[in-house]
């Protein structure tokens, strides 16, 4: 397919409000994760990634322990996921992913950041046409022949493979994540996977320039402070 795809990992937040915010994100995902698929991270395949990527991202144990331990109790919060889609400043496809316990405030908080920013959220549908909902890993290497027969040999079904300044990076269906990490880990023992998420990925990147560039990452940053959005995708370059 040809696709670059460039991995935007937030950087690691340097200040304690920045990294609450962090906490508190993964909190509330790993609760309803635990609530909803049980706490045993060895039967709930989605929450024993879910406490790795944690872990990767420096969140402390007892943050983890905690959630896990407010979803068998029991009680606590009951969240929804809500989506938000539309475009942000220079027309670039946007959407928003939330963790909510009111729908109505999420969606109002939401929609001043686009307000805010000329930007213009739009209905369900708006903007997910634009991304492909995959499985993206990527690692140190430099034979990607090897590693696509090495998946095809596990029975794994893969998109893409794209070899570039001796990384390697993994397209597959967000429904083969676990079976194209499984075949990883058996077919590479020692292998060390730097990024592995389901995520949206833009199908066209689309290049976002000046004044519109500099609404847009005031747009991020607004987003960024709503307790409720768990992730932004877009398909903005930004540039200066």
């Amino acid at each position: 397919m040809g696709r670059s795809f460039e991995v935007r990992k937030a950087s690691m937040a340097k200040t304690q409000g920045a990294k609450i915010k962090v906490y508190s994100k993964y909190g509330k995902e790993i609760y309803m994760c635990a609530k909803n698929g049980g706490p045993d991270p060895d039967m709930n395949l989605s929450l024993k990634h879910l406490i790795s990527k944690a872990k990767k991202d420096q969140v402390p144990t007892h943050i983890i322990d905690k959630a896990i331990d407010k979803a068998t109790g029991g009680g606590g919060e009951d969240y929804q996921h809500a989506r938000y889609e539309g475009f942000a400043p220079g027309g670039a496809s946007v959407i928003v992913d939330c963790l909510t316990d009111n729908g109505n405030r999420t969606f109002q908080d939401v929609r001043q950041c686009f307000v805010k920013t000329g930007a213009k959220i739009g209905s369900p549908g708006t903007s997910a046409h634009m991304f492909d909902h995959q499985a993206v890993f990527q690692f140190k290497g430099d034979d990607e022949e090897a590693v696509l027969e090495a998946l095809m040999m596990q029975d794994a079904d893969v998109s893409d493979i794209e070899l570039e300044d001796g990384v390697i990076t993994v397209f597959a269906p967000h429904t083969e994540f676990f079976k194209v990490k499984t075949a990883l880990a058996a077919e590479f023992p020692d292998l060390v996977v730097d990024v592995e998420e389901i995520t949206f990925v833009p199908q066209n990147p689309m290049a976002v320039t000046g004044e519109d560039a500099e609404k847009f990452q005031k747009f991020l940053d607004l987003l960024d402070d709503c307790d409720d959005v768990q992730q932004v995708y877009h398909n903005a370059e930004l540039e200066d």
